[in-house]
């Protein structure tokens, strides 16, 4: 099944309080999951891996083989791309735990966007840091 994943991190801070978003859609591009939550003081990179990580897991969940992945860090996705090195050893370690993820998956796709075009993750990211999640 092939399905569409945005997902957004964030800190109030760098590092600071953190929280992730996810939003799963289908084909059809109809919302099919939502997740927000905070995870804890960290830095803005390492919470769009957790991000990442969710969105993974979530799209997993609801039988998702094939996945385009959509995240506004630019950093982030062109790691996964293989564009970008990764220097920082925690980042690594998430790096590497998102690649074996992506291994399992019938197919996936990774590509960057404004964040505009990525509202909905963001939004779920806010109101998690917000205590609204």
């Amino acid at each position: 099944m092939r399905l569409t994943v945005n997902v957004d991190g964030g800190a109030r801070g760098n590092p600071g309080p953190a929280a992730i978003g996810v939003v799963v859609r289908d084909a059809d591009g109809e919302i099919v999951a939502e997740r927000a939550e905070r995870i804890g003081r960290t830095t803005n990179n390492v919470a769009e891996y957790r991000a990442l990580l969710l969105g993974i897991a979530t799209a997993a969940e609801l039988g998702g083989t094939e996945l385009e992945l959509v995240g506004d860090s630019e950093l982030i996705v062109r790691q996964i791309e293989g564009r970008y090195k990764v220097k920082d050893a925690t980042m690594r370690e998430l790096h590497a735990e998102a690649r074996r993820a992506l291994g399992e998956l019938g197919g996936w796709s990774i590509r960057h966007v404004k964040r505009a075009q990525n509202a909905d993750a963001d939004r779920l990211v806010n109101a998690a840091l917000d205590g609204e999640a």
